[in-house]
């Protein structure tokens, strides 16, 4: 069967030639080279934004000495919503929960994507596993010798420190093309048609596009994740383990530039002060809030 190529769909195989180039990238350049290869449609205005405190109900998460994830992370995301609110109100800012709530990962991504979300923001705290400790405790004697005597202790590991952004897995996108073929986000723009030139899973001109269209989104993602992180270090002076690729479950499935914050090591005493102080949580917050002012700005320009 003869497949019929229009100009339109040429240049979109062009766009994938490129989005190639900066997929094969390795990973310690992409902060820069393909950070700063974002473009967005002309006319694009940023206008939601999905902010999804982690864990909830049930499912507390990490412990510290004192609290647990969950209520750091719900700390953080209400004072994120605010501020966005007070700040930027043209910008829509939807949380997958506002309350002690378990809400199952898939149905956080969901959330998001039905809400034609432009940006998915997932709070977390990190923390380190135990570490197991050998020690001498003894000797026996055997045949004249002294053979020692061991014991294995497991004991907390609580020396993480330091904020860490992630992004999808570039290795693992099955999922996120899924959620792009369900998700209307495409289809929101008034002349979609013309632009992407229709989407049809079964003609080769529509899975380009998505290709695409994904390689997009993971620019996009890493373009914000930069920013954050920039303003966590240079404006607040906090140390950051840097924009790490992950599989991340409730990245994968969100058909739209999203990160997961991991705000700090909740495990590691000096870092929870940090995570549940009113200063520390501003600062988290002021960070978020600059960086997404930021890209709103480089996108909308």
């Amino acid at each position: 069967m003869m497949i019929k190529f229009s100009r339109k769909h040429i240049y979109i195989f062009s766009a994938l030639l490129v989005s190639f180039f900066y997929a094969a990238q390795p990973a310690k350049a992409f902060d820069q080279q393909t950070a700063d290869s974002v473009q967005a449609p002309e006319g694009f205005k940023l206008r939601t934004v999905v902010i999804d405190a982690g864990h909830g109900g049930k499912d507390p998460g990490a412990f510290g000495p004192n609290t647990n994830e969950k209520t750091v992370t719900l700390a953080l995301a209400l004072k994120l919503q605010k501020a966005i609110k007070r700040d930027l109100p043209d910008v829509n800012a939807i949380m997958t929960r506002d309350d002690d709530t378990f809400v199952e990962l898939h149905k956080r991504a969901d959330m998001a994507n039905n809400a034609k979300g432009q940006l998915f923001i997932s709070l977390h705290c990190n923390s380190l596993a135990n570490r197991k400790v050998t020690d001498v405790v003894g000797y026996r004697k055997r045949k004249g010798k002294k053979i020692p005597i061991y014991k294995t202790t497991t004991v907390a590991n609580r020396t993480g420190k330091g904020a860490m952004i992630l992004v999808y897995g570039s290795k693992r996108v099955g999922a996120q093309e899924e959620a792009l073929r369900e998700n209307a986000v495409i289809f929101t723009e008034k002349n979609y048609k013309d632009n992407y030139a229709g989407y049809d899973p079964d003609n080769p001109a529509s899975v380009i596009m998505l290709n695409t269209f994904r390689d997009k989104y993971r620019k996009q993602s890493i373009r914000f994740a930069s920013l954050v992180d920039s303003e966590l270090t240079g404006t607040y002076n906090r140390e950051s383990h840097g924009v790490k690729e992950q599989v991340v479950l409730v990245l994968d499935h969100t058909a739209m530039p999203s990160i997961l914050v991991e705000t700090g090591f909740i495990n590691n005493p000096d870092e929870e002060d940090y995570l549940i102080s009113d200063e520390g949580q501003t600062e988290i917050v002021n960070a978020i809030l600059s960086a997404l002012k930021s890209y709103k700005k480089q996108l909308e320009n």
